[in-house]
């Protein structure tokens, strides 16, 4: 690793301090950044997370697709992990901590609206950001790439169902414009422009071309990786400030959920005699969230002053430093799961 990925938790402390500081002396700037968006799709942080993304689906050959079925246990059990257990682990995780520990802490007429939006969270499985998690511990980048297409297509037929269970609601609305735009985003348009620029290099200078280029981006995924931080934050800086004891109490049951959901899918990958490699980044897909999908949704069911679009937003600050507090942790157990390993 470099120097500057050996410090990456350094960085993130900083660009975390950064965001809030920023977001409190130059308010206007991340106003109207965060103005900026598309269907409650905020397109700055989609340019961050293309520069985040393009660079790790160049590495992505479409022709060796074919070859994922062999890692089906690895698919198996993050689906299971994704759709049977995390949503209902939260709603669980969510009841015993918003809905019974911390409710004298927390104002009493938000209780209901706060567990919601935890439910709301972890109802869909994380489309983008997952790519940078797989990257980061050197996952299998074609089944890193069939198992989000998969949740994508499972998403579309089972988000309104799942929620509309959890939360007692005869009907949700969902906003389908967030989800599609979404996936269209961060996976149709991205991989579409990572193949087209893989041939041209391929055509021009052959894998010689391609390793340079991934060698030059390489630094780049990092860098949008931090600035997607100062802006995350510097976005949410006033309502940090403003009630930091709400944010770290709904914080300790999305963290908790996040180890819980990373480890058993690792370890029902490690049992199954998974692949390392399937299994890192099977790991970070059980355990991540599309928490732009949640916030739309919180949105538009509780109104955008909801307690429920307060604990969506919880969610977007907890994903980046948590999850990349998970890919360290499968990067330093490779020795453990290896040796242990059916």
């Amino acid at each position: 690793m470099s120097l500057f990925q050996r410090f990456l938790t350094l960085w993130v402390a900083l660009c975390i301090v950064a965001g809030v500081v920023l977001g409190q002396a130059v308010p206007g700037v991340f106003h109207a950044l965060g103005a900026a968006t598309l269907a409650q799709v905020n397109l700055p942080v989609a340019v961050l997370v293309w520069l985040m993304i393009v660079p790790m689906l160049l590495r992505i050959d479409l022709a060796a697709l074919g070859q994922v079925g062999q890692h089906w246990r690895g698919i198996a059990a993050t689906v299971g992990v994704n759709w049977l257990v995390k949503p209902f682990s939260m709603a669980l995780l969510a009841w015993l901590f918003v809905g019974h520990l911390f409710r004298p802490l927390l104002p009493p007429g938000q209780i209901d609206g706060y567990i919601a939006g935890l439910i709301l969270l972890a109802a869909a499985p994380c489309t983008a950001m997952v790519f940078v998690w797989s990257s980061l511990v050197g996952g299998e980048p074609h089944f890193t790439l069939s198992q989000v297409a998969l949740n994508d297509s499972i998403m579309v037929v089972a988000f309104a169902p799942l929620v509309a269970l959890l939360l007692g609601l005869s009907a949700i609305a969902v906003p389908w414009d967030t989800l599609l735009l979404s996936v269209g985003l961060y996976i149709v348009v991205p991989v579409a422009v990572a193949q087209l620029w893989r041939r041209a290099l391929l055509a021009r200078g052959g894998q010689a071309a391609l390793g340079r280029a991934l060698a030059r981006l390489g630094p780049l995924s990092l860098v949008a990786l931090l600035l997607t931080l100062v802006l995350l934050f510097g976005l949410q800086g006033e309502e940090i400030v403003r009630q930091p004891g709400v944010i770290a109490l709904l914080a300790v049951p999305i963290v908790i959920q996040v180890y819980f959901n990373a480890g058993l899918a690792y370890w029902l990958d490690r049992r199954l005699g998974v692949a390392w490699c399937v299994a890192g980044p099977s790991a970070l897909i059980g355990a991540s969230n599309f928490f732009e999908l949640a916030v739309a949704t919180a949105i538009s069911l509780f109104g955008f002053q909801s307690g429920a679009a307060l604990a969506t937003v919880v969610g977007v600050l907890v994903e980046v430093p948590v999850m990349l507090s998970v890919a360290a942790l499968v990067r330093r157990s490779q020795g453990w799961y290896e040796a242990g390993r059916r």
